[in-house]
This record gives C-alpha cells, structure tokens and sequence, in this order.
C-alpha cells in the first residue's frame, strides 16, 4: 500500500481516501493476470465494479482488496490443516456528511456477508436517539435491542460523539458501556461502526480511553474535489437521461468552485449536489411548460438558467 494507509503501533488501520485519480494505476493493482483467475474471484470483481459507479472510494476498494486477500488465503491456510485467524473488524468512518460513509458502510456490509463473515449482512443504522433513553437502564434495554437487530449485520451509529455529549451523569455513557460489553461477547457477530465529524471523533475517542483498541480499522473521508463534485453532477445527470450543456456545466463548475473556496472545511457534501440536479430538473420542467417546448432534445437538455443558484432552495448542509 502506498503512504496514504498505515498501520499505526496499538495496531489501527488508518485509510485516508484518496481522491487524486492521477495516482491510480488499475492495471499494476489488478489482482487478476487472466480471466479464468477473474472468474474464480468473482466477488472481489464484482464488488470492485461496484465501487467503480462511484466517485472518490479508491482507498476503500484498497481495504475492500485487503480484507478479501487475508479471507481468501485463511481458507486456503484451513484446506492444508493450518490455523486460521479470526479479526476484530469494527471500524471508525471520519468525515463530513455527504462524503460517501453510509454508502460504504452498506456496501461493506453487503461484501461481509458475501464472504461468510456476517450471517445476514444488513446495515443497521441509527443515532442517540434510538439507544439512548430516559431513565436508569432504559437505556441499555434500548441498545442491546439494537444490537440484536443488527446481529449477522453492520451496526452503523452516526454522529457516535453524541453519545458523549452530557458527560459522566449522561445516558449515553450507558449506551457506550452496553456497546463495548457487545463488542466483546459478539466480536464476530456483527460489525460496529462509528461515523462523524473527524474532529469531534478524536475528541470522542479521546474520552474513552479503551475504545481506539478495539476499532482497528479507521477510515477517514475527505472532502471531495472541484472536479470530483462536477464528475458527480455529470454522472447524476446522464443516470437520469438528461444533457447539460457546456455554458451549463462551466456555470455549475464555478458555483461549486466558489463554494468550496468559501466553505472548504464543511463543504463536501454529495447530497447537495443531487439535490442541486433535482432542482434543476423542476426548473427546466417550469421553463419548458412556459416555453410549451416538447420536443426531444428539449425534454434532455439542462441549461445554465435552470440552476438558478440565487434563488435556490437547495441548503448547503
């Protein structure tokens, strides 16, 4: 792996996602010489061709790569008799909304179970609110129902550092108790991961002082780039069979320029930007009704004017 993913001393995997496409090299990453071998792979295939419909992930199809390599020999180690390891696979996602973390906790989820590491392989996802409750032990009978909802599956908790927000006499510090007794007694069981703003995970983390050991795999996701946001919008736009027009995509292009020139330490978010399409989809439809325009290329074509980013209802976070 290059310098981007390493392996810390108390063992912690850190992947940083890197979205410079220019140090890609899928030919010499390819794990298949021919196509027998890419057959006999066929999870690994598919789940890489997966990850390809999305933009930015390059690290995560890394870990993807790594953790179906040591499953894979595991076998391989069983069929000759030898010993065969088990891991601990709970993960910390880092980063801010709209980056990609639900969508990868579903799809890790869904390559668990397809490689037999999880019985059932659903996601799970929850926050406080649906562990947390309103008096001594609600709290823990609200979370080990979580837990056993998410047994044979991914447990995604986002925005975890809440669980922390009132301090010692707070409900939430049962919730991380009941989690970490689960983490133990169920370690093969199901997978945890724990999702948020970097900043205020470290902060979370830093606060219980036994729980960075048993997440050794920690993901942070960063923002996303100019051209990656624009790739996103084109991607969007020709999944919905329409065409943007090159005034159109320079004007998009620069109002997300602006925006992240503005707003580079929150502004990453991929649901603004299908919001944005959406709505220029309804702002066309308006102008194509005044126009009384029905035409096919009309019908498919998105124009400058229909992202009316002045008087958009579109919220940035």
């Amino acid at each position: 792996m290059n310098d981007r993913v390493n392996t810390r001393k108390n063992g912690r995997i850190n992947v940083v996602l890197n979205h410079n496409h220019t140090t890609t090299h899928k030919e010499s990453e390819s794990l298949f010489k021919t196509e027998l071998e890419r057959q006999k792979h066929e999870v690994l295939d598919r789940f890489e061709k997966e990850l390809e419909e999305y933009v930015g992930l390059n690290e995560v199809k890394r870990l993807i790569k790594e953790i179906y390599a040591w499953l894979y020999i595991n076998q391989c180690r069983k069929d000759i008799g030898l010993k065969a390891s088990k891991q601990v696979l709970h993960m910390i996602f880092k980063g801010n909304p709209g980056t990609g973390k639900t969508t990868v906790a579903r799809i890790i989820a869904s390559f668990f179970h397809e490689m037999n590491v999880l019985a059932k392989g659903q996601l799970i996802e929850v926050e406080r609110a649906d562990l947390v409750g309103e008096y001594i032990g609600h709290t823990a009978q609200k979370t080990r129902e979580v837990i056993k909802k998410a047994n044979g599956g991914v447990l995604f908790i986002d925005e975890a550092y809440s669980l922390s927000r009132g301090g010692e006499k707070d409900f939430g510090k049962e919730a991380i108790d009941t989690l970490v007794k689960a983490m133990e007694d169920q370690q093969h069981e199901f997978v945890l991961i724990l999702a948020g703003y970097s900043r205020e995970m470290d902060y979370f983390l830093s606060l219980n002082p036994g729980l960075p050991s048993r997440f050794p795999i920690a993901i942070d996701f960063p923002n996303y780039t100019s051209e990656e946001l624009i790739e996103m919008v084109r991607r969007m736009v020709n999944e919905r069979e329409y065409e943007l027009t090159a005034e159109g995509e320079r004007h998009v292009k620069e109002h997300l320029r602006k925006l992240k020139m503005e707003q580079e330490k929150t502004f990453s978010n991929g649901r603004y930007i299908r919001n944005i399409v959406e709505e220029a989809i309804r702002m066309q439809a308006v102008r194509l009704l005044k126009e009384g325009t029905y035409d096919r290329e009309s019908l498919v074509t998105l124009m400058k004017e229909d992202f009316n980013f002045e008087a958009s209802h579109v919220k940035l976070k």
